[in-house]
């Protein structure tokens, strides 16, 4: 028979490294399994971004996090979290994505693409920058529409149209501008969303207005083709010439597995799933969530300065019912 785990963490992301720490911290045997690179949703954050929290308040396991500048770039985030993880020496197993958790005798069978576990309990790290919200439009499978952004530089000299009214829309909108594209943005509201920050709305707003960046508000995309998008506003249908679609329209949770894996949801406006507010146990025995995950739709609540706490109390619960 193979040897059980106490404890299988699925998401190598921040959250999911501090829950390996304090499992380690506290003798259990773990381990973590990442689907794609360490910290991957880090990764796919825009090559020169920089985080809204002094570095700091992004440290896990007592591992100083020293940056150049008080707010750390993807560069030395990536670089502290690989540090972090080689001197807490880490279980992880990288590119082996968790295809099923089912029930066995008590326990929990892990399935992934390589192999399967069996595990006491398992928390679910899963961020939620793996699933963008789908155009659902023909032509949005070409290889010229991204639903990622890295860098502005592939875009100059191009005719480039960025969907979306929320913080990430407008700074590629705003970036590539400034390095040389032709911006156009597609936005379903009336306006630029209130939750932009504060210190770039007047920015966007202002090259808008003065028609260095077009807008069509009230508006959709229709279609997407090799060279152009077309777009239904308020006053009939465009079309645009076009050589790149950046669609900025947000990222979701992974629902379909996470009910797959049994765990209920409040039947609220964000799907926020079920657990324990102390324990982070779901109403699945065993089955924990850490992270911005516990937020449902509502992906603003959590963040890795304000959910690293979730790491102790899965741990400390796990090792007193063990008990």
């Amino acid at each position: 028979m193979e040897k059980v785990l106490d404890l299988l963490v699925v998401g190598a992301g921040p959250i999911g490294l501090a829950c390996g720490i304090e499992a380690k911290k506290a003798g259990l045997n773990y381990l973590i399994v990442e689907k794609g690179c360490l910290v991957n949703s880090l990764f796919n954050y825009p090559l020169n971004m920089t985080f809204f929290s002094t570095s700091d308040r992004l440290e896990i396991g007592d591992v100083p996090f020293i940056s150049h500048q008080p707010k750390p770039n993807r560069f030395e985030a990536l670089e502290y979290f690989r540090r972090v993880t080689t001197s807490w020496k880490l279980h992880v197993n990288l590119y082996e994505k968790v295809i099923a958790i089912t029930p066995t005798n008590g326990l929990h069978q892990i399935t992934t693409e390589k192999t399967s576990y069996i595990s006491k309990s398992v928390v679910l790290a899963l961020g939620f920058y793996d699933l963008p919200y789908l155009l659902n439009v023909p032509g949005e499978n070409l290889p010229k529409v991204k639903h990622y952004y890295d860098e502005p530089h592939p875009y100059f000299g191009q005719k480039i149209v960025v969907i979306g009214a929320a913080n990430s829309a407008v700074d590629v909108a705003l970036e590539t501008w400034r390095k040389g594209a032709e911006v156009t943005m597609v936005i379903r509201e009336n306006s630029i969303r209130e939750s932009v920050k504060y210190w770039v709305r007047p920015d966007i707003e202002n090259r808008i207005a003065e028609k260095s960046i077009t807008a069509y508000f009230n508006s959709t995309v229709k279609q997407i083709t090799a060279d152009t998008v077309e777009v239904i506003t308020p006053e009939g249908e465009v079309t645009i010439e076009n050589d790149f679609v950046l669609a900025m329209t947000g990222y979701q949770p992974p629902f379909a597995f996470m009910e797959k894996c049994g765990i209920k949801f409040q039947g609220d406006e964000f799907n926020t799933p079920v657990y324990d507010e102390y324990s982070m146990e779901t109403n699945v025995p065993g089955i924990y969530l850490a992270g911005v995950v516990c937020g449902g739709l509502k992906t603003n609540k959590w963040f890795i300065e304000n959910s690293r706490v979730h790491a102790d109390m899965i741990v400390n619960h796990i090792v007193a019912t063990k008990k």
